[in-house]
């Protein structure tokens, strides 16, 4: 399928520099792009591609001076880097659009819903009075429980597992491998020593617009929902305990893990491998940095910390600096010792 330079200037509304005519069938990093390609350039390290590149059709910002000519057309836009994810996006829902349908084999409970233009991909598994939406596209080996219900244009890729009474929203997409509704860690401690399992007989809802990684994991919640508001993205091998709350339009990165019944605000960003301990909040908008242990609550709006236990970023970042010149106050305190000594015998 060829596009051209004008079509996609429509779709990002954007500006050509060139020949409205030229047509791109597939998309490219600058670097490596050749003729019929589309590429874009936003990071300024990558310019001097810009002069060199193959491409036939380049996005860029409308603030950049060009420094040489540029052999291909120019489509300015205001942030390249969103243009082009807008494209992709559009790109995207092309090709699943031609995916409709069920594929055997595959078991759908006569008591399920499935809305119009659904695909369900071979092997998948959709248990009693589920509630499928329209447009929604379960790729093959998923296994969705009874009264699980997935919202309008929702994409489940491979093998992912959604435990029964779950709810999802529209729009939402999860990755491969990631399961929805497993137990929470729940268990009593024994006069004897054993633990006894806490039955987990809440669910998780996943509000609309959101994202999540493969190989998450995301525990019902023992009574009640766990719940992932709108718009949060979560990347892969991420660790959500139950009755957990994930805020609007929260981001957290690889390897994260939160602890049961802590509360995360809207607009936070949680970096890769940080750790949450459980029952605490986070306020709106704080900032975690990689790494870190949070073990008390953030209740600062716009927070910003670091480290395990997590501190303030800017203290503990200063705190850093100092401790890296410790050998040369020791050395320097040294010296000072030894003059006064020096000093104190030429007295005597």
């Amino acid at each position: 399928m060829t596009f051209t330079a004008a079509q996609i200037a429509m779709l990002i509304n954007g500006k050509i520099e060139g020949n409205a005519d030229a047509g791109v069938h597939s998309f490219s990093k600058i670097e490596e792009a050749k003729e019929g390609q589309l590429a874009f350039l936003a990071n300024p390290k990558y310019e001097d591609y810009l002069y060199a590149t193959r491409a036939s059709v380049i996005i860029i910002n409308e603030s950049l001076e060009l420094k040489e000519k540029v052999s291909g057309t120019l489509i300015r836009v205001p942030d390249a880097y969103s243009a082009f994810a807008t494209l992709l996006t559009r790109y995207q829902e092309m090709m699943s659009q031609q995916l409709t349908g069920i594929q055997q084999p595959s078991y759908i409970a006569a008591s399920a819903k499935t809305g119009a233009n659904a695909f369900i991909g071979a092997f998948a598994y959709i248990g009693e009075n589920a509630e499928i939406g329209n447009d929604v596209k379960i790729y093959p080996h998923c296994f969705i429980g009874d009264n699980v219900k997935i919202g309008d244009h929702s994409v489940i890729h491979p093998s992912v597992i959604i435990y029964h009474h779950c709810k999802i929203g529209k729009r939402v997409i999860v990755h491969a491998g990631t399961v929805i509704g497993s137990d929470g860690f729940g268990f009593a401690p024994q006069a004897d020593g054993s633990f006894k399992k806490v039955p987990q007989i809440g669910n998780v809802e996943i509000e609309d617009n959101v994202e999540v990684g493969a190989n998450a994991t995301i525990d019902r919640a023992t009574i009640g929902s766990t719940i992932i508001r709108e718009g949060a993205k979560l990347d892969n091998l991420i660790q959500v305990a139950h009755n957990v709350e994930v805020g609007r339009n929260t981001v957290i990165a690889a390897q994260a893990g939160v602890s049961g019944s802590t509360k995360i605000g809207n607009n936070v960003m949680i970096g890769g491998q940080a750790g949450i301990v459980g029952h605490i909040t986070i306020a709106d908008g704080a900032r975690i940095n990689a790494q870190s242990g949070v073990s008390k609550s953030i209740k600062q709006p716009n927070a910003a910390v670091t480290g395990s236990p997590a501190h303030d970023y800017t203290s503990t970042l200063r705190s850093q600096a100092i401790s890296r010149k410790l050998p040369d106050f020791e050395k320097r305190i040294q010296e000072l010792e030894a003059l006064i000594k020096q000093l104190l015998a030429e007295k005597v």
